[in-house]
């Protein structure tokens, strides 16, 4: 049933945009910022299309053979254990790799073939070539601001998948957003937003990353819980947005300002 899915709020086109590259058999990649609801969004849509997710943050010691999988040694005995990659093509479903751009550029030459019109993934070590069945998905993320020349996605990768761009929810959105996961008042949430926004109008300047969607959710579960406005929004957005005391103090004056302290 569509009320037992995981809270997800569409922001455009992007629940049918992703069904229709489901039904196509076609590989999605999604870029936007931090906590803008990416990994929300992906599981929303496993469990709306009834398939299984199976999810890899992945990270700069992330090889091949973890995507894969590798020989084990057990009771004596050499035996193969599939990776989530190779899982997920066995038996179907999204496999959805986090900030792939994170991952070694080596690594990720293993989703080539799954990523084209042939679908399938060869596997080396055991002499197998797995073709993805029709229930199969495969999806990646990463943030577009963290992009440098040491770190960002090969065209030639890049342009092998359709593309969904993520940012943050309009005013009145993530109002709704804030109100849904936190039952916090309609006072709070708009303060909140309001601050929210202010906070992403120094980002590139004063800070390196803009105040995320979760983060205002953080602050407004406190606040409904009873603890102080301006603290929580110390503890959930200023400090995890900077280390630097005096751009710290400079943020809690908006803070304050917000919140009538």
């Amino acid at each position: 049933m569509e009320s037992s899915l995981p809270y997800y709020q569409p922001h455009a086109n992007e629940v049918e945009l992703f069904e229709y590259a489901y039904n196509n058999q076609l590989p999605v990649l999604i870029k936007g910022p931090t906590g803008c609801g990416k990994t929300r969004f992906i599981t929303h849509m496993a469990a709306k299309l009834g398939i299984p997710l199976n999810t890899v943050a992945c990270h700069d010691d992330l090889t091949a053979a973890d995507l894969v999988g590798r020989h084990l040694i057990g009771d004596g005995a050499t035996y193969w254990n599939d990776g989530p990659l190779t899982r997920s093509v066995r038996e179907g479903g999204i496999c959805y790799l986090d900030e792939v751009i994170e991952a070694r550029k080596d690594t990720t030459v293993v989703l080539h073939p799954l990523s084209d019109d042939r679908r399938i993934l060869p596997l080396d070590r055991t002499g197998e070539v797995l073709e993805a069945p029709d229930n199969f998905m495969l999806v990646v993320s990463y943030n577009p601001g963290y992009q440098n020349f040491l770190k960002g996605m090969k065209p030639s990768t890049r342009q092998r998948f359709i593309s969904i761009r993520f940012d943050f929810p309009a005013v009145k959105l993530e109002q709704q957003i804030l109100s849904n996961e936190s039952g916090a008042s309609e006072d709070v949430v708009k303060r909140l937003v309001s601050l929210g926004n202010a906070l992403r109008s120094l980002k590139d300047h004063d800070l390196e990353e803009a105040a995320s969607t979760r983060l205002l959710i953080y602050a407004a579960r406190l606040i409904k819980s009873g603890f102080d406005p301006v603290e929580s929004c110390r503890c959930s957005l200023v400090e995890p947005l900077t280390d630097d005391l005096e751009t710290a103090e400079a943020l809690m004056e908006i803070a304050r300002a917000t919140f009538g302290k």
